[in-house]
């Protein structure tokens, strides 16, 4: 159906002459927030799937720049070298690209596929380093909503419908337990074969929590006009519904799957 959703019609209207005519569904912004571990990245991927909308992961983007920092030695001994990483900035390109093995969007950092290193453990515990940094986040949102013109996205993160999106017609906001949370995560690298106990990962989790809610800069907080869904006890696809019946009313109709 390409990448505009429309009206689901019977079978008998789709002989009238008329049905060409029909206008597309209303392509509107989704902004997911939450903490780390909710689901935020499941949720939008199948959002976007569903909706044929495009779906665009912050959160990877900032992993892109504590790898950066971490392989050009700008993050020692849990220091950021903030100077030299503000100096080369403007020179750190990321991107998103169709993965044709995957068959999933990859993050691309200055031409090269990163998608499966940022989310190494290393990579976790250097984030919160870079993420803090107003001119960091300065660029990225910049970025960000530049992806997003137009509508038709999916975009999660931590402050996408408080900084990036603002006036995006639906926002959600995610949480979950600290404890189902890490149990999530702890399973979700133990599957890519990494070496970490659940008590390291509960104990990143906290600390990002913190992180995160406490920056100066763009702190994660709840938007007011925010859908909260605390996924604690949900399965992702009672989740997924939940947060479909929500979109319906802002689109007004169900998308073509």
């Amino acid at each position: 159906m390409g990448t505009c959703a429309y009206v689901r019609m019977s079978t008998c209207c789709r002989s009238l002459p008329w049905r060409h005519h029909l206008p597309p569904v209303k392509r509107i912004t989704i902004a997911i927030d939450g903490y780390s571990s909710c689901g935020k990245s499941t949720l939008a991927k199948q959002l976007a799937h569903h909706l044929h909308y495009t779906y665009i992961d912050s959160g990877a983007m900032y992993r892109a720049v504590a790898l950066y920092a971490m392989e050009n030695g700008l993050i020692q001994d849990d220091v950021l070298d903030k100077a030299n990483l503000l100096r080369v900035l403007p020179n750190v390109h990321i991107a998103f690209k169709h993965d044709d093995g995957t068959q999933r969007s990859a993050t691309m950092l200055d031409g090269r596929n990163v998608e499966h290193r940022i989310r190494e453990m290393d990579v976790s515990n250097n984030v919160t380093l870079v993420s803090p940094v107003p001119e960091v986040r300065a660029k990225l949102v910049q970025l960000q909503q530049q992806m997003g013109q137009g509508g038709g996205v999916v975009m999660d993160g931590r402050d996408i419908g408080t900084v990036v999106f603002p006036d995006a017609e639906v926002k959600f906001f995610m949480t979950a337990s600290a404890e189902v949370r890490a149990q999530r995560r702890y399973l979700e690298l133990k599957g890519r074969g990494a070496d970490v106990t659940l008590q390291q990962v509960l104990d990143n989790l906290e600390r990002r929590d913190l992180d995160d809610t406490t920056r100066e800069a763009d702190p994660l907080i709840e938007a007011p006009d925010a859908f909260v869904i605390d996924n604690s006890h949900l399965t992702s696809s009672e989740q997924f519904d939940l947060a479909l019946g929500h979109v319906v009313k802002a689109i007004g109709v169900v998308a073509e799957a």
